[in-house]
């Protein structure tokens, strides 16, 4: 899980500076080829100058491509049989074959995964405004608008900051805050206790029967 999440850590990174420049970067470009001398100052003494400047447009398909992966990786994490699509888990497997495993109970993995999920479909309607209130309009009869972006700015921008940090303290300290909000929220009685026999998994067990199994499936390779 600490690889993945090492893998995956790059697509926040990457979010992180989109959303930067998406809020806090400039909304023009300046032909500076342009700029002619007004011969006059503002309040502050500053030469004013004549320039041909564009509204800066926006184009998020790489960052929706980006989000949707991401999106795949957090669901595909929560089944045994969709993990098997993943590459990043294909690939932190390999990464880790050499070293002894150390198991972890799946659901508050698949807990942390959902709030993963949300966070990254929350940047996908803030990329896409659009669309999605198309969709919405369409399906429900509303009136969203579909020419400015109605999400406020600071919500995708936080959230993608927070998701950065748990998957840092994820990589870096092996310290799973989702893992942590679900204990919290099985203790508080929101969530249901898990099951004895899922609180007292033997994974010597486990490890043994997955070795025979290893074991009699060379035989038979060798055999043939």
């Amino acid at each position: 899980m600490r690889i993945r999440a090492g893998l995956l850590l790059f697509i926040p990174i990457y979010m992180s500076f989109t959303l930067y420049d998406a809020v806090f970067g400039t909304h023009w470009v300046v032909d500076g080829n342009t700029a002619v001398d007004t011969y006059d100052t503002d309040w502050d003494d500053n030469i004013i100058y004549a320039v041909n400047a564009i509204k800066r447009t926006y184009d998020y398909t790489v960052q929706t491509w980006v989000l949707w992966y991401a999106l795949f990786e957090m669901i595909a994490g929560m089944f045994v049989f969709t993990s098997r699509f993943s590459p990043t888990i294909l690939i932190a497997s390999i990464l880790a074959s050499k070293q002894e495993p150390k198991w972890k109970p799946l659901v508050p993995k698949r807990f942390a995964w959902s709030l993963g999920s949300t966070f990254i479909i929350v940047c996908l309607v803030f990329f896409n405004p659009d669309v999605v209130a198309e969709w919405i309009n369409s399906l429900f009869g509303t009136n969203l608008p579909t020419t400015f972006n109605y999400m406020p700015y600071w919500i995708p921008l936080i959230l993608v900051w927070v998701c950065l940090g748990f998957m840092w303290m994820e990589t870096v300290l092996g310290f799973c805050v989702g893992c942590k909000i679900h204990s919290l929220l099985v203790m508080m009685k929101v969530l249901d206790e898990p099951c004895e026999a899922c609180g007292n998994i033997d994974w010597d067990e486990i490890r043994r029967k997955n070795e025979e199994r290893l074991k009699r499936e060379a035989e038979a390779a060798g055999n043939h």
